[in-house]
């Protein structure tokens, strides 16, 4: 797997750069994962595109050393590197999970000159209300950095919510997951608060798409709770050109077989 390196600012993002296809992919991974995630993608559609993947801030091998968020023009900067790297002016995306929503920031960025856009399991469709009180108030980014010392509170009422039905079994297992270690919980406490900018404004996105008639693939898995395929069928509202596909798996979606779904759907 051919690494490389990106110097930007006072950091330094690492990726990945794999196939000899015409077109190039740029792909994001999701939530503690990296650019190595997407290799398996690799041996079916490295004929079509020359796959790209950086490590996101707190992910991988990079090193984010800016004392700040990372923001929207942070992305579109390391984007413009990648194309310049790359000798070409269009690219195509592919987000998965915790990309999707980057990806999103990207097309309300530089829809103009993006081919295609790929969501599998695609974070940003909605907006989740726990994400946004501890992301984007004052209060809840507080109560989030306490619990990452003391999750005793956050526990109960992780039990508690599940008891009354407000939670289904995969979110709470997925929660419950997530947060039962300390460096889990910094971890979480960290990339949520470092990416908290990376809102896409999906109503601009849907008018963008449609205007530069991206061609939109929105694959899901129908057992996914956290990212169930209804939110696919409530933002493809017809406006832009748009297919959706469900496969019959969980969350998890990045394997050949993806990769073979992508190709037959281009």
């Amino acid at each position: 797997m051919p690494d490389f390196y990106l110097s930007y600012l006072k950091s330094r993002f690492h990726g990945t750069c794999e196939g000899a296809g015409e077109e190039l992919l740029i792909c994001l991974h999701g939530f503690g994962e990296s650019a190595a995630h997407f290799q398996p993608l690799t041996a079916i559609l490295g004929d079509t595109f020359t796959l790209v993947a950086l490590d996101m801030p707190l992910h991988g091998d990079t090193q984010w050393q800016e004392n700040r968020v990372f923001e929207k023009e942070d992305l579109v900067a390391l984007v413009e590197m990648i194309l310049q790297q790359q000798g070409k002016q269009r690219f195509s995306l592919l987000g998965y999970s915790m990309g999707g929503r980057l990806a999103l920031c990207l097309v309300e960025k530089m829809a103009d000159r993006i081919n295609r856009l790929m969501l599998a399991a695609g974070d940003g469709l909605r907006n989740n209300p726990w994400h946004m009180f501890v992301t984007q108030t004052t209060v809840g980014n507080s109560l989030f950095k306490y619990n990452t010392g003391h999750p005793r509170l956050f526990f109960t009422l992780l039990h508690t919510w599940r008891k009354l039905g407000l939670l289904n079994q995969s979110v709470y297992k997925f929660a419950l997951h997530r947060m039962n270690e300390p460096e889990k919980r910094a971890l979480v406490y960290n990339v949520w608060t470092n990416l908290r900018h990376m809102m896409p404004d999906k109503k601009r996105c849907k008018q963008l798409l449609a205007r530069y008639n991206v061609l939109t693939l929105l694959i899901f898995g129908k057992y996914d709770r956290v990212i169930p395929p209804v939110l696919g069928t409530r933002f493809a509202d017809g406006s832009f050109p748009c297919k959706i596909l469900v496969l019959d798996k969980g969350h998890q979606l990045i394997s050949t077989q993806l990769g073979l779904i992508i190709k037959t759907n281009l």
